[in-house]
C-alpha cells in the first residue's frame, strides 16, 4: 500500500523526508524563509509548519493564565509570541512552490483548516495532540486529502480507534511512531514498536525528537516510509522544540553512533507513556470540557460538550460514552470532564489517621475547593511563576488553623530554569532574584497561617545539563556556587530544603540530566557542610537507585535522619515517576518502618502524578493506601 502526496509516492522504498519547522521560526517570517532554504540545501522533500487559532485550541482561562498548570502556561505564552500571520503562511506556500519543495502544515483547529484548504495544501499533518480529536478528524477526512498522523502521547487502543474512524471514511493516511518528549531519551523510544504499528495500519513512519540522527536512520532501516525531524537554525534559541531539533549540517549527515540505534530499538512491546509524554499529554493534548455551566443531575448532551486543550480531563475519544450520562456535580464553563464522570460513584475524602502530619499539594486557585472538603495538618502551595504575581488576598481570607509549606517554581518566564548552581553568573543572579521573591511570598503567607513558625520551601536548586551528565571533577564547583547563592539569599524566618532528584528530570517536555542532590553520599556530605535538611522525594530517589543499581531502602535509611519533609509517590524503572501508591515497585510497609524510625515527625504529602484531577481523587486513593504505614 502506498500514499500519494503531490509528486511523492510514499511507501514504496524511498523515505519521504520532512523538515518540521513548526514554530521554530519564533514568529519571524524572514527566519522561516531562511529555514526553507536550509532545508532544501539539506535535502528535505518537504517543509512543514503549524497553524493555530488559539481561541479554538485553548480554554479562555488557559489563554488568560487564570490558575492554569505550569506546563500549559509555558506553552500558551510561547504560542502567543511565536505565531506567524495567516498571510505570511500564504507567502511561504508560494515561496515553497517556487523552490520546488512541498509545503505542508498542521492545522490545530477548524479555522486553520479552512485557510489551508483555500491555500490548496496537498496533504495535512495531524499532531499527536489531536490523534483522538474526533471532530477535527471528521473535518480533515471530508477534505479528501491524505493525512499523516503522529501517535505520540497515545495508547494503543486510541490509535486503533482513530484508524477505524479514518478507514470507515476511506481516508488515505500514514501513521508515525513518535515519542512526544523534547528531547526524547533513547531508552524511551522503543523503535521496534513500529512493527506493532504496522499491524494496525500498513503505511508507517517515524517522527523523532531524540538527540542526533542515528535513531532516525535506524527507523528508515526498519521500513519507515516517512521520516520527520524538527529543524532549526540554532538549538539554543528560546522555545520548546529547538533543543530536540536538528541544524542543517546534522540534517545532511548519514552516519552516527550505532550504540544509539541499539539503545533506541527497544523490545517491540506495546508502547507505554513515559513520564515526559504524560506531562506533554497533559499540556498539549485535548479534553472534553463543559461548553457552558451544567447543573448536577442534568443529562449530558452533545450541546454540553466541546473539545479544548490542555489534555487534563477526559480524552475526546470518550465523547460518545459521555453523552447520556447524568452530571454528578455542578460544573462551570469550560470545567473538565473526568473519568469519574463516566462512573457511578466518585471517591470522596474522609478523615485519615496518621502518626505524622499529612497534607496535600494545592495551587492558590484550588485551595478553597480543597479546604471545603478536607482538614489536613498542612497544605503545600505549589507556585508557578505567574502565581508569584497574584494577590494573596484574592484567594485567602483571614487566618487558617493549619500549617503550610511552599514548593518553589522550577520554571520561570522566558524559558528559564531555577539554577542556583550554574556557572553562568547572569543566570545564577536571576535565579537568586526569583528565589528571593519566593522567600518573600512565603513570609507573606505566614500571616494567613500563623501556626507555622518557620515555613519550609521545597526547591529544585539546579545543576541541570542538556546532553550528558557532568564530569565528576566539575560537581564540587556546582555545589560551591550553590553555597554562594545560599549566602546571598535573605532566608530569615524560612527554611530552604532541596529536594532529592531523579537522574533524568523532565523540562519543557523533554529529558535532561540532573547532577546535584541525586547520589546519597553527596547529599549527606553537602547537607552537613551547608547545614541543610532535605525534602525526601520517594519516587525521585527510587528512580535514582534503579538507574545506579543501588538498594533503595538502604538509601532511605541513610537520608531519613536529615529529611525534614516527604513527598510520597510510587515508582518503576527509570521514568515511572509519581505513580499511584502500590502501582509501582515500592514496598511502602517496609519504607514506612524506615521513615517512622528515621524521621518520625517529618510531614508528608502524596505526590501523585495529576492526583488533584477529578477533585483530588488520586490523593484520596494514596492516603487510603498509606494509612497504617506512616
Amino acid at each position: 500500500m502506498a500514499l500519494q502526496i503531490g509528486n511523492f509516492t510514499i511507501g514504496e522504498g524511498r523515505a519521504f523526508i520532512i523538515a518540521e519547522i513548526g514554530n521554530n521560526h519564533n514568529g519571524s517570517y524572514d527566519l522561516a524563509i531562511e529555514l526553507i532554504d536550509q532545508a532544501i540545501q539539506a535535502g528535505a522533500d518537504c517543509v512543514k509548519f503549524q497553524m493555530r487559532h488559539l481561541a479554538q485550541v485553548y480554554r479562555e482561562r488557559s489563554l488568560n493564565k487564570a490558575g492554569e498548570d505550569l506546563g500549559s502556561e509555558y506553552i500558551v505564552d510561547l504560542l502567543q509570541r511565536f505565531e506567524l500571520s495567516k498571510e505570511e503562511h500564504r507567502k511561504l506556500k508560494v515561496y515553497c512552490d517556487s523552490k520546488d519543495i512541498l509545503y505542508l502544515c498542521t492545522p490545530w483547529d477548524s479555522d486553520s483548516l479552512a485557510i489551508l484548504e483555500d491555500m490548496q495544501v496537498e496533504a495535512y499533518k495531524v499532531a499527536s495532540a489531536d490523534l483522538t480529536n474526533v471532530p477535527l478528524l471528521e473535518e480533515l477526512a471530508k477534505t479528501g486529502k491524505p493525512l499523516i498522523l503522529s501517535t505520540g502521547m497515545s495508547k494503543t487502543e486510541e490509535v486503533e480507534h482513530t484508524v477505524a474512524f479514518l478507514n470507515e471514511r476511506k481516508t488515505a493516511f500514514a501513521l508515525l511512531h513518535c515519542n512526544s518528549t523534547y528531547p526524547a531519551p533513547f531508552h524511551d523510544i522503543n523503535l521496534r514498536w513500529m512493527d506493532g504499528l504496522r499491524k494496525i495500519h500498513p503505511v508507517i513512519g517515524y517522527s523523532g525528537h531524540e538527540r542526533g540522527i542515528a535513531v532516525s536512520i535506524g527507523a528508515a532501516t526498519l521500513g519507515a516510509a516517512i521520516i520527520e525531524r524538527h529543524f532549526t537554525a540554532d538549538r539554543e534559541m528560546e522555545g520548546p522544540d529547538h533543543a530536540a531539533s536538528l541544524e542543517m549540517p546534522e540534517f545532511k549527515q548519514m552516519v552516527d553512533g550505532i550504540r544509539q540505534v541499539e539503545e533506541a530499538l527497544g523490545t517491540g512491546a506495546e508502547r507505554t507513556l513515559s513520564q515526559g509524554e504524560m506531562i506533554n499529554r497533559e499540556n498539549l493534548a485535548k479534553s472534553l470540557v463543559a461548553a457552558y455551566p451544567i447543573k448536577k443531575g442534568i443529562e449530558i448532551t452533545a450541546e454540553h460538550i466541546k473539545v479544548r486543550s490542555p489534555g487534563q480531563g477526559l480524552a475526546p475519544h470518550f465523547y460518545d460514552e459521555l453523552i447520556g450520562k447524568t452530571a454528578k456535580r455542578d460544573m462551570e464553563f469550560e470545567d473538565f470532564f473526568y473519568p469519574a464522570d463516566l462512573s457511578e460513584n466518585a471517591l470522596e475524602p474522609r478523615d485519615y489517621d496518621f502518626e505524622r502530619p499529612w497534607g496535600v499539594p494545592v495551587r492558590y486557585h484550588d485551595y478553597a475547593s480543597f479546604a471545603e472538603r478536607i482538614s489536613p495538618d498542612f497544605y503545600e502551595f505549589h507556585l508557578s511563576y505567574s502565581d508569584m504575581d497574584l494577590k494573596l488576598e484574592d484567594y485567602l481570607q483571614g487566618q487558617y488553623d493549619c500549617d503550610f509549606v511552599v514548593h518553589a517554581p522550577e520554571l520561570f518566564a522566558e524559558s528559564r530554569l531555577m539554577d542556583l548552581a550554574t556557572p553562568d553568573e547572569n543566570e545564577r543572579q536571576k535565579s537568586i532574584f526569583e528565589t528571593q521573591r519566593v522567600i518573600d511570598i512565603t513570609r507573606t503567607l505566614k500571616a494567613y497561617f500563623p501556626k507555622t513558625k518557620r515555613p519550609m520551601i521545597v526547591a529544585n536548586i539546579g545543576g541541570f545539563t542538556m546532553d550528558a551528565p557532568l564530569p565528576d571533577d566539575e560537581i564540587s564547583g556546582y555545589y560551591e556556587r550553590f553555597a554562594k547563592s545560599l549566602n546571598e539569599l535573605d532566608r530569615k524566618g524560612v527554611e530552604l530544603i532541596p529536594q532529592t532528584m531523579a537522574p533524568f528530570p523532565w523540562h519543557f517536555g523533554g529529558q535532561r540530566y540532573q547532577n546535584l542532590f541525586v547520589k546519597i553520599e553527596e547529599i549527606l556530605h553537602y547537607c552537613k557542610l551547608l547545614d541543610l535538611r532535605m525534602c525526601f522525594d520517594i519516587s525521585h530517589s527510587a528512580l535514582t537507585c534503579n538507574h545506579l543499581g543501588l538498594d533503595f531502602y538502604d538509601f532511605a535509611e541513610k537520608i531519613a535522619p536529615i529529611s525534614a519533609h516527604l513527598h510520597l509517590g510510587d515508582a518503576e524503572g527509570l521514568n515511572g515517576e509519581g505513580l499511584q501508591i502500590e502501582d509501582g515497585n515500592l514496598d511502602f510497609a517496609r519504607l514506612g518502618k524506615i521513615l517512622n524510625k528515621g524521621c518520625p515527625n517529618a510531614p508528608f504529602i502524596p505526590e501523585i502524578w495529576q492526583g488533584h484531577k477529578g477533585r483530588g481523587e488520586g490523593f484520596w486513593i494514596a492516603l487510603e493506601r498509606l494509612e497504617g504505614k506512616l
